[in-house]
């Protein structure tokens, strides 16, 4: 279903129906030259592969965003609050406001954190939030929190010079909000956290899926991209190696990689892409590691469900935006409900991501659904349930027509002494009509996103 046109979706319309088709074309030639690359690992082999890009931007009206921006930003407060105190005083544990098993059975969980803060006691530094548009109710509605390694941000950077260039008639008559500012907030956001010395961008190399981020946005931030061979730890300190073999003091480290590859002498021994001793240097308070290690117990599905207890809990308000309706068969009451209705609910492995682990309860036939409720049974803390939500669809130019397709919509908070969230981010779709997963680890694409001032 696509959302009914307001008057600025018209204006952009009419505005794109006069555009010569030999724009398009140009339009999408560019951008295959200039290629947008997401790296695939299917059935064992490495895939390099151009990101699908649609030229139709989705438009979002600026009062519209106004309550995305209020509403996300709450959200992050809230969020960075209970991580600080999980891994402190542990208070809305002792209050009970959520079950410890909960907690403490997380993946993300690190016990070897415990006792420990950040600089500035901030660890949600770069978040990014997945919301869709309900159709229903016509209000948006947070499906993930992601706060350990969000991707994407640089690829609506990356074509918006290339709109100005090819459909300047966008710009000279629609009031579109700015985005080049993006890379300054997050330089800011290296700055206000950093412990002295410079900043880097860690990358475990050309063949991760992110690759082409990771160098992108180190160039437009002004940080330096490393391996994991070239940074060294000495005396708690971390240090860049320089060309010429001089040393060079690390203040803050935006890392690309899982914590479990971070550092095989703390985490997995077999990672051969993290850094030695950097997690002694983290400790020793000598070095900011963006995201703060230990965020994957916030963006566990299970945890999710608690988020609307937290920003009561630490904040004292009713969220500004609601999660999707959520049951957790870890509760009798919600697993009865979850076991009676499961054909029409959607099911999240809550330790997968990216699209992984989601099985769509009217797809499965009754062995499979029997079987899925036996597993279920087994490990309830393993699962959440939503009710599927039937979210807006977005208009995209494929194979020379118009279609809807499924969209959902990635926002970028970033963290500094307040949260900051960016007027623009990362509209996912589906290439396939009825698909519901957009993730560009499903094969989705991306279109640019315009906040259009009234």
């Amino acid at each position: 279903m696509l959302e009914i046109k307001n008057e600025k979706r018209e204006l952009f319309w009419e505005i794109f129906s006069k555009q010569n088709r030999l724009l398009i074309d140009e339009f999408q030639k560019y951008m295959d030259k200039f290629a947008v690359n997401f790296n695939l690992y299917k059935d064992g082999n490495f895939i390099e592969r151009s990101l699908p890009f649609d030229v139709i931007p989705r438009i979002i009206d600026s009062k519209e965003f106004d309550k995305i921006d209020k509403g996300l930003s709450q959200r992050i407060k809230a969020l960075n609050l209970f991580l600080e105190d999980l891994y402190t005083q542990k208070k809305i544990i002792k209050d009970k406001v959520i079950p410890e098993e909960f907690i403490f059975q997380a993946k993300g969980y690190l016990k070897e954190l415990n006792g420990f803060s950040p600089n500035k006691k901030i660890r949600t530094h770069i978040n990014g939030i997945d919301l869709v548009k309900d159709t229903i109710t016509n209000d948006w509605v947070i499906l993930e929190d992601n706060l350990r390694v969000p991707s994407g941000a640089s690829y609506p950077l990356s074509i918006r010079d290339t709109y100005r260039k090819i459909y300047s008639d966008f710009f000279e008559e629609l009031k579109i909000k700015p985005i080049k500012g993006y890379p300054q907030i997050l330089e800011n956001a290296m700055d206000y956290v950093s412990c002295g010395g410079i900043n880097v961008v860690l990358t475990p190399g050309r063949f991760n899926s992110a690759y082409y981020e990771h160098a992108y946005l180190a160039k437009k931030i002004g940080a330096q991209l490393v391996r994991n061979d070239e940074l060294i730890v000495k005396n708690k300190i971390l240090y860049f190696k320089n060309y010429d073999g001089k040393l060079i003091k690390v203040g803050a480290v935006y890392r690309r990689l899982d914590d479990e590859f971070l550092d095989p002498k703390f985490f997995n021994p077999e990672s051969l892409i993290g850094v030695s001793g950097i997690m002694e240097a983290y400790l020793a308070g000598n070095v900011a590691i963006m995201n703060a290690p230990g965020n994957g117990v916030a963006d566990d599905k299970g945890i999710y469900y608690f988020v609307p207890k937290m920003i009561k809990y630490y904040l004292g308000e009713e969220p500004i935006l609601n999660n999707a309706p959520t049951y957790l068969p870890y509760f009798e009451k919600d697993r009865k409900y979850i076991f009676e209705n499961i054909h029409k609910l959607v099911i999240k492995d809550v330790a997968e991501a990216g699209g992984y682990g989601v099985m769509f309860g009217h797809t499965m036939t009754n062995i499979q659904i029997n079987d899925l409720k036996t597993i279920i049974a087994s490990n309830p803390r393993r699962f959440i349930a939503q009710e599927l939500i039937e979210f807006y669809d977005e208009e995209c130019y494929i194979n020379n027509e118009i279609v809807p397709r499924k969209a959902d919509f990635r926002a970028y908070v970033v963290m500094a002494d307040e949260p900051k969230v960016w007027q623009c981010g990362l509209t996912r779709y589906a290439m396939e009509a009825g698909n519901y997963l957009v993730n560009s680890s499903q094969g989705g694409g991306f279109k640019d996103t315009w906040i259009m001032e009234a």
